[in-house]
């Protein structure tokens, strides 16, 4: 089994966390001030890497909890589910509200933008659907299994009903790994999401983003491989991290150019790197062991804590931000990049703390007390 600290905590995990929120972050800053650059501007493949992180945390929590724990108990389930609820849910119906009451702001910075970029405007049904019916999608979290819904408000929340659609089916997917084993379970498990997303294709179901399980399941199967790893044998991880970078090439939930393939593939390879040191080369492991601790240090570990709020509020405080700046200066696109992230960052970080200290830890706090056992008198 691969190392990780007493507290059962693999450190990296922290940083990579911070940096796929902050890769989202700059990405859209390149998207919506015109400066292109690949990969670092393109930041779906930061919401890639959430989605191995998640598939990945999971798996490795599971793995830790499941002999007090076993997914075959249905007490199991809720007590997953429970959790996870409160991880989510807290800080994104806050957000949910700011997002659909600030939505005629937004979507009027949204407009500058385009026209200024000379793409296509975004829908105002986006950023101005107060309904009932809206709110109800995104309340339960079932947004995501409606292209009508899915991509529906101001914040980049089309990720979050995905990872809610992946905590409700994993119990099923761990029952399926229990029984056939990890490489013909995960694999299987991709396969069936891979044919049911080849058969929307053909049929022409098309979601507005990948916001449909088994459009992005490979992803987060890689990741769970990953994580499966860390109970197996040196040769073992090094198969299973094989199979991991051939599930992302599944052609579906993204761009699927050469560059895309490639980038994800990377991902998967430093992913392994990072959590596998001692399973390295010594001459590797002496250069990747140094990066997989200072990921782990302090500082990274707070980027960490506040990505999903840094992820959740981005957009909202960095569209009118870039209109602001398209509006009222004559600048060129880098510049225009770089003020935008000079400005952007500190708000957005400043707000994640304030959510993460008044919303996100107290709902933690009630997830896991109402998943507490509970002892009989």
């Amino acid at each position: 089994m691969s190392d990780f600290n007493s507290s059962g905590r693999v450190g990296c995990l922290d940083g990579l966390r911070g940096l796929a929120a902050l890769w989202v972050l700059i990405g859209h800053a390149h998207l919506l001030t015109g400066f292109k650059v690949p990969v670092i501007g393109d930041p779906d493949l930061g919401v890639d890497l959430f989605i191995m992180l998640s598939g990945f945390l999971m798996v490795f929590h599971y793995q830790r909890r499941k002999g007090r724990e076993p997914w075959e108990a249905k007490s199991t389930w809720i007590t997953f589910w429970v959790r996870r609820y409160f991880r989510i849910a807290p800080l994104y119906y806050v957000m949910l509200i700011a997002a659909l009451t600030l939505g005629p702001l937004v979507y009027d910075a949204r407009m500058v933008i385009d026209a200024f970029n000379g793409v296509r405007p975004q829908l105002a049904d986006r950023y101005l659907d107060s309904s009932v019916a809206n709110y109800i999608a995104h309340l339960t979290f079932l947004f995501g299994l409606s292209r009508h819904y899915a991509y529906r408000t101001a914040l980049p929340d089309w990720s979050i009903g995905l990872e809610m659609q992946f905590y409700a089916a994993l119990p099923f997917i761990m029952m399926v790994v229990g029984r056939f084993g990890w490489l013909k379970g995960i694999v299987g498990v991709a396969a069936v999401g891979g044919a049911i997303a080849y058969f929307l294709h053909r049929t022409g179901y098309t979601f507005p983003m990948p916001t449909f399980l088994p459009l992005k399941l490979h992803i987060f199967a890689a990741g769970m491989l990953l994580a499966g790893a860390l109970w197996t044998t040196k040769k073992r991880a090094y198969l299973f991290s094989g199979i991991a970078g051939l599930l992302v090439l599944i052609p579906v939930g993204g761009d699927m150019d050469a560059l895309h393939h490639s980038t994800r593939i990377i991902l998967v390879l430093t992913f392994f790197a990072l959590i596998h040191t001692e399973r390295l080369p010594s001459a590797a492991a002496k250069m990747t062991k140094p990066v997989s601790e200072w990921l782990g240090n302090g500082f990274f570990h707070n980027l960490g804590e506040l990505s999903f709020g840094a992820y959740l509020i981005h957009l909202l405080v960095m569209q009118p931000v870039v209109a602001y700046l398209i509006k009222t200066t004559d600048i060129n696109d880098p510049t225009r990049w770089a003020l935008t992230l000079l400005i952007t960052v500190p708000i957005v970080y400043g707000l994640a703390w304030v959510g993460y200290k008044f919303i996100e830890m107290p709902g933690q706090s009630i997830g896991r007390e109402l998943t507490k056992p509970r002892v009989s008198a």
